[in-house]
């Protein structure tokens, strides 16, 4: 009986460890792969078939940030037979993805939000929130553009100028603040990269950051519009009115 026990135990621990990782917490289920826009990509084009138009969205505000506007809603595709679950990289599902839609009009197409990123914008947002009730202005430092400013980070209470990881790159985005108090990431960086490097058609006015989103999953959420100047990007604030 006791040999009996030593082989039992050592089994119900095993079983118990995988049901405390489920498969939305495995590391295969952390990244996004390609496959997985695939299938809900398929699942939305199909639904709006069967819907006569309509996409499978939850509602947002009118004035939400064009990248943030359209995000999916699984339960509806799963209603529809469409899909069995979530992608376990889905934020529904234990993921740190929010799956979204952009160009819903003209070609509505699957992409990323790394919630992360997210996450980030809300927690200096409260930080600035705070200093604004106490000081009845934004926390501005320096101006960046037309519009743009950076910081002060250090009135926040922060050690180093607030920035987040680039989804396209290794390179780390700074956060700015704009003339209204909004709080956005500044994908400059990653637009001059992509400029340089990849076959597009942008031109002056052209609001470049669909440039970002015809080569990568992912949606440059909380962003600023960009447009493009002598090969190089530049907020949209700064062209001629």
């Amino acid at each position: 009986m006791n040999i009996l026990k030593l082989m039992i135990i050592p089994l119900i621990a095993f079983l118990l460890t995988g049901c405390l990782y489920p498969d939305s917490k495995l590391e295969k289920n952390q990244m996004p792969n390609q496959a997985q826009l695939n299938t809900i990509q398929k699942a939305v084009d199909q639904y709006r078939k069967q819907e006569s138009g309509l996409l499978p969205i939850k509602t947002k505000d009118q004035d939400t940030p064009i990248f943030l506007k359209y995000p999916i809603d699984f339960s509806k595709l799963q209603q529809n037979g469409l899909i069995g679950e979530a992608p376990g990289t889905a934020f529904i599902n234990g993921g740190n993805y929010e799956y979204t839609l952009i160009t819903p009009e003209k070609n509505p197409t699957v992409k990323l939000v790394d919630l992360r990123t997210s996450e980030a914008i809300r927690s200096l947002k409260t930080k600035v929130r705070f200093y604004q009730q106490e000081h009845k202005y934004p926390p501005f430092k320096e101006q960046i553009a037309k519009g743009v400013y950076s910081l002060d980070y250090e009135a926040l209470g922060l050690d180093e100028p607030p920035a987040v990881d680039s989804p396209y790159s290794q390179q780390m985005l700074p956060i700015y603040i704009n003339e209204r108090g909004k709080l956005f990431i500044d994908y400059r960086k990653d637009l001059y990269e992509y400029i340089r490097n990849k076959d597009h058609n942008y031109t002056t006015g052209d609001d470049i950051r669909y440039l970002l989103t015809d080569y990568a999953p992912f949606a440059p959420a909380y962003s600023e519009p960009y447009s493009i100047k002598n090969g190089e990007p530049i907020f949209m604030s700064q062209l001629p009115s």
